[in-house]
């Protein structure tokens, strides 16, 4: 059976943490033993993971060039692979796929979390004397290592026995046939899966089987609710308000409000509003300064900060609370709200200081296909990939907020201060920005745009921008745009006119 990803791209961590690969030289079947079991307590709820065999490891990653299995052992480890899983208590069963890496021969093993958690296996195994009835133990993974349990984390292994994240759950409520082979098969081709040329012609139950879509015994067989989320054309029907609405609200009034909302599976629904966002919302200020070749080019909102911001909500959401991912537009800021908001883990001090680093996810299964399609990044990067983007477009800092219970997570991106004066009529208020002054390339594209609605004089340029009088900075600011050619006097030739006011060129 083939693996619904693409091995290479696994292999070079492209879609999977790379502490979620564990890479080993040869079969060596006590260490590997324990790290399935470690991965199928999946104490983090991030997914389980892989272990490759036939690459050596080097600080985390594939050591190359790779070393490779010889051909005829692969099926030796397989069988040996399989006895050495039945000591595993209760029974689990990882997927093991040969694959070819590099033009060498290795065996991927994918060790999704298990349902019947917590496990555990024998300590030894490459005694003689290692049987069902030797000495057992649990294992996880702590970072990029797979430890043995201590006496706080069996508890808190036992404690999420009866605790399978909802993304991962049977759904009884639906069938098989509720998840659509033409999504699954496009799915497959998207990431590049071995698994697509036979979901063609395969029946879709099969193929969901290949993907841990569905689960239960022969004549009970259940899609678990990631299935529907993806793979049917109207998850709403079995999550309700499982879709992203997007408002725009140009006044506070509510005048001219527009309001989008996007269904259907979430990759597409996320596609859809993305794309809505960037064509109707984003827009781009372009800058040509008189002392460089390449003009300076700014965003109201950068994409990239909101595209991690709604991926991530779409990922941590909860799907059993009835209420949609919101993003709401306002000349001031965009705001996206999901529910609820983040674990008690992470300290209200954190949030303020933009360090949201979850110790468990919600969304295992989410999760995992949002990033085989490319659509959100690894463990923990969303935030500071979010805070990144907003600094390097110039924009001030974006906020996260929730409340005591945790009940929301509202993450807010206030516009770029160029945007933000283009409302002339509003004037500048000078603490817009705390314990920071405005640099003077700031100040000189707010009196360009400024100027972009209508002739100024210089006393009117310097209440535009919130100054109580003209100011020498200003005043040489003005001078450099008329000295360039970017601005001219709305009367050349009468410099002293009472009148003169100054406009774009």
């Amino acid at each position: 059976m083939a693996l619904p990803i693409n091995v290479r791209e696994l292999i070079e961590s492209r879609v999977v943490e790379s502490t979620r690969i564990e890479y080993k030289s040869d079969w060596d079947p006590e260490p590997i033993i324990h790290s399935i079991t470690a991965f199928a307590n999946d104490i983090d709820n991030s997914g389980g993971g892989y272990i490759v065999v036939g690459i050596a490891e080097q600080n985390g990653m594939p050591r190359i060039p790779i070393s490779g299995l010889n051909k005829g052992s692969i099926d030796r480890i397989q069988k040996e692979l399989l006895n050495k899983c039945n000591l595993i208590e209760p029974r689990y069963l990882p997927v093991a796929e040969p694959a070819i890496y590099e033009g060498k021969d290795i065996l991927v093993i994918w060790i999704p979390g298990g349902d019947d958690r917590p496990y555990k296996c024998p300590i030894m195994l490459n005694s003689e004397k290692a049987s069902k009835k030797s000495e057992k133990a649990y294992y996880i993974r702590k970072m990029a290592n797979t430890i043995r349990a201590n006496a706080r984390e069996e508890r808190e292994l036992i404690s999420l026995s009866r605790d399978v994240p909802f993304d991962d759950r049977i759904n009884p409520h639906a069938d098989v046939a509720d998840m659509r082979s033409s999504l699954m098969s496009e799915f497959l081709h998207s990431v590049g899966s071995e698994l697509y040329s036979g979901s063609l012609t395969r029946p879709a139950e099969v193929v969901a089987t290949d993907m841990k879509l569905v689960r239960g015994p022969t004549e009970y067989r259940k899609p678990v609710n990631v299935g529907l989320m993806f793979f049917n054309e109207s998850p709403d029907d079995f999550f309700p308000y499982a879709q992203i609405e997007v408002v725009i609200k140009p006044d506070p009034t509510g005048i001219d409000m527009r309001e989008r909302i996007f269904k259907g599976p979430l990759d597409k629904q996320l596609r859809d509003a993305l794309l809505f966002i960037k064509n109707s919302v984003i827009e781009e200020y372009v800058t040509k300064l008189p002392d460089q070749a390449e003009a300076v080019r700014v965003f109201n909102w950068p994409y990239r900060a909101v595209e991690e911001a709604l991926s991530n909500a779409i990922y941590h959401r909860s799907y059993q609370i009835h209420e949609p991912v919101t993003v709401t537009v306002t000349p001031e800021v965009m705001e996206i709200l999901s529910v609820p908001g983040p674990d008690m883990s992470i300290s209200d001090e954190d949030i303020a200081n933009r360090v949201l680093i979850s110790s468990r996810y919600r969304n295992r299964r989410i999760g995992d296909f949002l990033k085989e399609l490319k659509m959100v990044e690894g463990r923990n990067t969303g935030i500071p990939l979010i805070v990144n983007a907003m600094k390097q477009n110039g924009s001030d800092l974006p906020e996260f907020r929730t409340d005591e219970r945790r009940s929301y997570f509202r993450v807010i991106l206030p516009i770029h201060p160029v945007f933000a004066h283009e409302r002339v009529e509003q004037p500048v208020q000078p603490e817009r920005r705390k314990n920071s002054r405005r640099t003077k390339e700031e100040i000189r594209q707010l009196i360009v745009v400024a100027l972009r609605q209508k002739e100024l004089s210089m006393r009117e340029i310097a209440a535009q921008l919130g100054y109580a009088k003209l100011t020498d900075t200003v005043r040489t600011i003005v001078k450099e745009l008329l000295d360039s050619g970017v601005a001219e006097y709305s009367y050349p030739e009468k410099t002293n006119n009472p009148n003169q006011k100054i406009r774009l060129k």
